[in-house]
């Protein structure tokens, strides 16, 4: 018995449907290599680079995130998908202790995982000759470039990825593909003349439009930094900010009015929404209990301790 593989268009299709249902809220495809705006990115990337910007963020300098097929031999197209993590409960950020809307709930780099990992065993059935590859924030790749590429959105001047409808509260994931796809169109920038994220950053971390300098970022600070103190004027800004920081988010107006989740996977952790001055007792066990499952594991207890003494003594002056 001869089996026909459905056409490139039906497959197409029907792999955007399939994340859909996984319970992704955005799905496109995207050729390899892309468009010309990919090199005009990777270009990006180097002067962001070169400018240091980066900072203590060195995997960030590895040469394979400009080459997409150095991650699967083969590679002919991407599958982009976007997780909704903004719900009704993560939506008020007036605390004293304020945690990134995007690690309330659970890991999303094992939500995002599991979910394309019964993607790919569905593409083991519908196209057995397609092989494949999961890529989730860890992996050197131009994340939002891609994502861009596929249609998700656009990369904002706060360097977010934005969509019309559901602003740019989703976390990104990706499929590596050796099956020619049909492309979905690569998305336009929409802010426009809108510079709110840039007028609104109390740091001013986005040096221009579109681009960051880590080293007066909040949320750099206070996930990725490794420094035993803050500095001054980031401490002096953190105004609550202990993990992350959602200021530019917040302040776009495609962000003020989006459809929230109702996925329990997004739904804050009890201990994240009682922080406050007591959790710099928690010893090092206790933290690291509450962190797992959690994207803000990346936190290390000592930092958090840091982070905590920081907003303090701010609160204090």
């Amino acid at each position: 018995m001869i089996t026909t593989l459905p056409d490139k268009k039906e497959i197409s299709k029907k792999l955007k449907e399939k994340a859909i249902n996984e319970g992704f809220t955005l799905a496109g495809i995207a050729s390899i290599p892309g468009s010309s705006r990919l090199k005009l990115r990777s270009n990006a990337l180097d002067r962001w680079l070169s400018n240091n910007y980066h900072s203590e963020m060195k995997w960030m300098e590895a040469e394979r995130r400009k080459d997409i097929s150095s991650l699967l031999k083969g590679a002919k197209s991407v599958l982009s998908v976007g997780f909704n993590y903004i719900s009704q409960q993560n939506i008020n950020n007036d605390k004293s202790f304020k945690v990134g809307k995007f690690g309330q709930g659970e890991d999303y780099h094992k939500v995002i995982y599991k979910k394309l990992k019964n993607i790919g065993r569905w593409i083991n059935i519908e196209i057995p000759d397609c092989k494949w590859k999961i890529c989730v924030d860890t992996a050197p790749l131009l994340e939002k470039a891609w994502a861009e590429e596929s249609g998700l959105g656009w990369i904002g001047k706060n360097s977010n990825l934005i969509n019309k409808k559901y602003g740019s509260w989703f976390t990104l994931g990706f499929m590596i593909l050796t099956e020619d796809l049909v492309p979905d169109k690569p998305h336009q920038s929409l802010c426009g003349n809108c510079d709110k994220c840039i007028e609104h950053c109390p740091t001013k971390a986005i040096v221009e439009p579109f681009v960051i300098e880590s080293d007066q970022c909040i949320a750099y600070h206070t996930i990725e930094s490794r420094k035993k103190t803050i500095p001054k004027k980031i401490e002096e800004n953190l105004n609550g900010w202990i993990a992350g920081c959602d200021i530019c988010q917040d302040i776009c107006p495609w962000n003020k009015s989006v459809p929230y989740s109702n996925s329990c996977e997004v739904t804050p952790k009890e201990w994240i929404k009682n922080l406050n001055i007591e959790s710099l007792k928690w010893d090092d066990k206790t933290w690291e209990e509450n962190l797992n499952r959690t994207t803000l594991k990346r936190i290390k207890p000592w930092m958090w301790r840091r982070n905590i003494k920081a907003i303090i003594k701010n609160q204090e002056m």
